[in-house]
C-alpha cells in the first residue's frame, strides 16, 4: 500500500523537507506533535497516517475541504478523542488525554467556530465565564475587568468598554476576545476551528493579525481552514488533508501560494470534471475549457506516491 510523502507539487523544484522539529525555544522539541497518527469509529478510518507538529512561535496550518479529517484531528489534539493509533506527543513526552480538561491542564486550548459566549454578558463576564477571580465569598468584578482589559490591550484589541455585551462586537472581535482569553489563562498551543469561515474579508483580516499577535507573543498555533488565501499569509507549515489522509506537509520554504490552492483545489478531480463537460458539449463544454486552462495554468497536480521502503 502505498503511502503520501511530502512530494512538492509537479512542475516546481524545491529543498527536501527539513526534517528538523519545529522550533519552540525547548531544545528544538516541538510543543505538539502527532506521528503516524489515526482515527477508526468502527469500519470507519476517519484519520490514518498523519504526522504534523507545531513549536512555540510557530503557525501549523491544517488544510482541506469539508469530510477531510480536520475536525476530527482537533478533537485527537484537544484530548476529545484518543487517537486509535500512532503517537501523541506534547512537549517530547506521550500522552493520552481522557478529557479536553486534561489538554487544557497541559497548555492546548481550542477555539471553537461558536466560541462558547453568552451574547447578552458583558465582554468581561465571558472572558472569565467559569474562571471567575474571587475576593473572599464574592467575585472581585474590578480586578476582572482591569485584567480583561489589559490583556486585550496587550493583543491588541482597544474596546472602549469592557461592559458592552460581546454579542455587540464584530466576529472578528469575538474571535479575538476567545483568543486573548485562552492566552490569558495560559494556553502555550491555540487550536483555531475556522476561526474566519464565516466572517467577510475585513474581519477575516482582523482574525489574521491577531494570530499572528499570538505567534509573536511564542505561542504554537494550529490554524483550521478550508482557505488557502487565509493559511498562506499567517501559516509556517501546511499539513494538507483528504478523506483522512495527507496529501501534503511543507514548510512554507517549500510551497508557493498558487500550489497550495492548486493542491486545495484538486488537480485530478478538476480535470476529470473538465473533460466531462467538455463532451457534454454546448456552453457546458467552454465551462470545461475554462476549467482546464485553470488546471494548467496553476500547474495543478496531485503530489505523487512512494512506498514506505521508498522513502527509506
Amino acid at each position: 500500500m502505498s503511502t503520501p510523502q511530502n512530494t512538492p507539487p509537479a512542475g516546481k523544484h524545491h529543498a527536501p523537507p527539513d526534517p528538523s522539529p519545529a522550533r519552540d525555544g525547548n531544545g528544538g522539541v516541538p510543543l505538539v506533535k502527532l506521528i503516524n497518527a489515526g482515527k477508526r469509529y468502527g469500519a470507519v478510518i476517519a484519520l490514518h497516517d498523519i504526522n504534523m507538529e507545531v513549536g512555540a512561535g510557530e503557525v501549523t496550518c491544517v488544510l482541506g475541504d469539508n469530510g477531510a479529517g480536520k475536525s476530527t484531528l482537533i478533537k485527537i489534539i484537544a484530548g476529545l478523542h484518543q487517537p486509535s493509533s500512532g503517537t501523541y506527543e506534547v512537549e517530547g513526552a506521550p500522552v493520552s488525554f481522557s478529557s479536553p480538561r486534561e489538554a487544557l491542564e497541559r497548555g492546548i486550548a481550542t477555539v471553537y467556530q461558536d466560541l462558547a459566549v453568552v451574547a447578552l454578558m458583558p465582554v468581561w463576564r465571558n472572558f472569565f465565564l467559569g474562571n471567575e477571580v474571587r475576593k473572599g465569598f464574592r467575585m472581585d468584578i474590578a480586578a476582572m475587568k482591569k485584567m480583561c482589559k489589559d490583556e486585550l490591550l496587550a493583543m491588541g484589541i482597544d474596546l472602549r468598554d469592557v461592559d458592552q455585551p460581546i454579542g455587540t462586537l464584530s466576529g472578528g472581535e469575538r474571535q479575538c476576545v476567545a483568543i486573548s482569553r485562552a492566552v490569558h489563562f495560559g494556553a502555550k498551543v491555540l487550536i483555531l476551528d475556522e476561526p474566519t469561515a464565516a466572517l467577510g474579508v475585513k474581519q477575516s483580516g482582523v482574525v489574521l493579525k491577531y494570530i499572528i499577535q499570538a505567534r509573536e507573543r511564542g505561542l504554537g498555533v494550529i490554524f483550521i481552514t478550508h482557505n488557502p488565501h487565509h493559511a498562506y499569509p499567517v501559516g509556517d507549515r501546511f499539513l494538507l488533508l483528504n478523506r483522512g489522509a495527507s496529501i501534503g506537509n511543507y514548510d512554507k520554504n517549500q510551497v508557493t501560494r498558487d500550489e497550495l490552492t492548486g493542491l486545495m483545489a484538486g488537480g485530478a478531480e478538476l480535470e476529470q470534471l473538465s473533460h466531462e463537460l467538455e463532451s457534454a458539449g454546448g456552453a457546458a463544454a467552454e465551462i470545461g475549457r475554462e476549467l482546464e486552462e485553470d488546471v494548467t495554468e496553476l500547474g495543478i497536480s496531485q503530489p505523487t506516491t512512494t512506498t514506505e521502503s521508498d522513502a527509506r
